[in-house]
This record gives C-alpha cells, sequence and structure tokens, in this order.
C-alpha cells in the first residue's frame, strides 16, 4: 500500500480520486438503463422476460417467475444446518437492535383546545433487491428486510436474479424466508428496479425499493426516484481505520483488506499518527494478499484505492477521518472512545481491536447498509426510519384559534397572500 504524508493537498487528491468512483460518473450506462427502464413501464412482463433471457439466460414465464414453497423446501435442504442456525442467530440480533428504532404516534393537548401531534405510518409495500450475480449476500438481505418488518411493512417483495436454469442461490431464499419476506420474484438488474416502480403483470409495484446492486441497478434506482421511494444511490464498499502505535497492525491489515475484496472500486485507507505501524501494515498486507481468495480483486482495490496515510498529531487524523467520511471507520487507539466522541461523519463507528468490520457486517445487530462516497456528512444507516412516514396532526377549538387570528392574518397578509388571510378571517365574521 502506498504510503503517504497527510497534509492538505494529499487529502484533496485522495477525496477526488474517491469521488471518482461514485455512480453519478458511470453516465455512459444511463441511456442504456433508461432504455430498460422505459420498456418495463410500457410493455410489463413481456419486456421483463426479453432481458431476462438477454441478461442472465433464463426462459422466465408468468407461470415460474415467483419463487414457489417447493423452491423454498429445496433451499433448505441444500443449505448448511449450522449456516441456517448462524442465520437465527444473526437475525435475533438485528431485530433486537432495530426493534429500539421504533417510533410511535403522539399527540399533546392544551386546555385551550389545542392538539398537536405526528402520526407514524408504515409505508404500504416495500421492494428489496437482492444481488446474484458473482455472489449470494444472505446478510444484506437481512439487514433490507429485518427493518421493513420491524416498521410494520405490510407487504415484502423481492427480488433477485436467478441462473440458466431459474433457480436462486440456496441461501438467498433461506434467508429470505428466515426474514419473513412475502413474495420473491426471479428478476435482476436495472429491468428489476423497473418492475418493481411500475408494476408487471406479475410484479406489484411498491412505494420504495432498498438494496444495493451493481451500476445498472444503482442507475435504475435514480431514474424511478420520485415515481417511488428509494434507499440511497450506494458507491463501492470502504474501509477507514483510524490508529496510533497502540495497534496491531495485523489486525489492521486484515481489517482493511476485509473491505477491499468486495469489489475493485472498493478503497481501504488507515490513518495514524505512527510511521512504524504505516510500514509494518503495508507489510502484512501484502503478506495477506498473497493468502487470500479474492487475491486479485484486493490487489486492483488497493492499487487503486488504497491509502496510508502519516498524520502528525491525533488531532489531524480525526479530522482527515471527518473529512473523508468513511462508510466504516474502526478506531483503534490507547483511547478509543474518548477519539469516538470526536467523528462527526461515519456510516458506522468500530470502537476497539476487538469490534473488527465484518462484526457489523453479519452478526451485531446495526445495520450494514450505510452511506458511502462521502455522503455519511448527511445520510445515516438504513434503519426503521426508512420504513415509515410521518403526518402531521394540528387540531385547534374555535376557543383556541380566536386570540390568534389577527396573528395569522397579519402574517398572510405581509405575504400578500390574501385568500390565506381571508380563510381565517371568515371564521370570526360573526364577531364583527
Amino acid at each position: 500500500m502506498r504510503i503517504v504524508k497527510l497534509t492538505n493537498e494529499t487529502k484533496k487528491n485522495l477525496l477526488d480520486d474517491l469521488l471518482k468512483r461514485s455512480p453519478n460518473h458511470y453516465t455512459e450506462y444511463a441511456d442504456t438503463v433508461q432504455e430498460i427502464v422505459d420498456r418495463i413501464k410500457e410493455n410489463g412482463n413481456q419486456a421483463l422476460f426479453d432481458y431476462t433471457k438477454k441478461f442472465d439466460k433464463a426462459d422466465i414465464s408468468e407461470s415460474n417467475i415467483r419463487v414457489t414453497k417447493e423452491e423454498i423446501e429445496e433451499a433448505y435442504e441444500k443449505t448448511d444446518a449450522h449456516l441456517i442456525e448462524v442465520i437465527r442467530k444473526a437475525l435475533v440480533n438485528i431485530r433486537s437492535y432495530h426493534e429500539k428504532q421504533r417510533q410511535y404516534s403522539w399527540f399533546d393537548t392544551t386546555e385551550e383546545g389545542t392538539i398537536l401531534g405526528q402520526k407514524v405510518t408504515p409505508l404500504e409495500s416495500v421492494g428489496v433487491y437482492v444481488p446474484g450475480g458473482k455472489a449470494a449476500y444472505p446478510s444484506s438481505l437481512l439487514m433490507n428486510i429485518v427493518p421493513a418488518k420491524v416498521a410494520g411493512v405490510k407487504n415484502i417483495i423481492m427480488t433477485t436474479p436467478c441462473n440458466a436454469e431459474g433457480k436462486v442461490y440456496p441461501t438467498t431464499l433461506v434467508a429470505a424466508n428466515e426474514a419473513g419476506v412475502d413474495a420473491i420474484y426471479k428478476a435482476g438488474g436495472a429491468q428489476a428496479i423497473a418492475s418493481l416502480a411500475y408494476g408487471t403483470e406479475s410484479i406489484p409495484k411498491v412505494d420504495k425499493i432498498v438494496g444495493p446492486g451493481n451500476i445498472f441497478v444503482a442507475l435504475a434506482k435514480r431514474a424511478v426516484y420520485g415515481y417511488v421511494g428509494i434507499d440511497s444511490i450506494a458507491g463501492p464498499s470502504e474501509i477507514l481505520v483510524l490508529a496510533d502505535e497502540t495497534a496491531n497492525p495485523r489486525y489492521v491489515a486484515a481489517d482493511l483488506l476485509s473491505q477491499a475484496e468486495h469489489d475493485e472500486l472498493a478503497s481501504a485507507i488507515l490513518v495514524t499518527t505512527s510511521e512504524e505501524l504505516a510500514k509494518k501494515v503495508a507489510e502484512d498486507v501484502d503478506g495477506f494478499i498473497k493468502e487470500l481468495s479474492r487475491s486479485e480483486i484486493i490487489r486492483k482495490s488497493i492499487d487503486h484505492y488504497g491509502y496510508i496515510l502519516v498524520a502528525e498529531d491525533m488531532e489531524n487524523a480525526i479530522a482527515a477521518a471527518n473529512d473523508i467520511a468513511s462508510e466504516h471507520l474502526e478506531i483503534v487507539t490507547k483511547n478509543p472512545f474518548e477519539v469516538m466522541t470526536k467523528i462527526r461523519n461515519a456510516g458506522a463507528i468500530f470502537i476497539g481491536e476487538y469490534s473488527s468490520e465484518p462484526l457489523g457486517d453479519y452478526f451485531a445487530g446495526p445495520n450494514h447498509v450505510l452511506p458511502t462516497n462521502g455522503t455519511a456528512k448527511f445520510f445515516s444507516p438504513l434503519s426503521v426510519d426508512d420504513f415509515i412516514k410521518k403526518s402531521s396532526i394540528i387540531y385547534y377549538s374555535k376557543e383556541a384559534l380566536e386570540p390568534i387570528q389577527q396573528d395569522i392574518i397579519d402574517f398572510a397578509t405581509s405575504e400578500q397572500l390574501t385568500a390565506h388571510a381571508n380563510s381565517i378571517k371568515v371564521r370570526f365574521e360573526d364577531k364583527k
């Protein structure tokens, strides 16, 4: 890994480099995606089946697009029993964490005759997209379905690509069934996103679409946003480790590579106050790459988006971490909790040397669907909040409105909105 001194210039160059990975920079695919979206909107199932044949080489029709109970039972038979137990254990943790995020309607009343409040309503239907190309990620599936279930969403529809034989990864089906999905359809790519957004003869339209995917999925979500809600347009995965001389270089190197193996565009960054640690981590990274199965992907990720930044002091290191606003942030210092209080921008914060990023990916409970590409400065992890909507409640009696009527009339008149003013005025005509 390249080791550079942390300066304003090197930080700016790094941020510019990372932003190149944003889906917003892949505009050359936008027209292709828009054509797919438009065809699905116009032709429904027929376009969906045509694209599935073209991209996934599968003969899908109305008769076999929906995953059956028998296919789910077959998936359980093909999935390792121990893995099923692990999925169930993880579900307990994920559900328990998200249940603490529940919001409830509330109302405040006064003796003067007013009621103000907020009505919380779960979304009616949600579409969950689950990738199925290079690998299966049942953990991500759990992270998208569980908060929707906890929020009280009535209908959770899942789409995922199938193989040429029309089969879906067994672990994907098992995890979806354990999480409580209502229906699963064999559809992938931009065509699946468009089907969820507009509905086809087989796939019902939903109110919001969540879930990760490739650049075509990301651009399709952007194309249908506004017609339906979306979670975000996520970029490649990223990790930043904030460490001092007390950190174990072998642990740090291993954690950096845990994200680099996701994607050639993934980024792995170490910000440290110790030059000695920087050198040892770089050596351990090279050693691990030789041993790991996805070494080719890891090497490209590290070569293009891997950095070790050496800061003068922890204050500058923390400032860099806040500017980068990484999806995953590990704090491995002698006083990690104190450092944590100074972090403003991060998707998820992992504290201490035994809280490595995969703990959050699979088991701890907090959601691993996190803001990327610096959006942690203004976005939050996926949560129960993403699956509810809030309505304001306002009630005033005549007795409560009367003392303030002139204030409202004057305010509206100052904005030259006389119809607004009149709406209040007519209610007290009998007083004049």
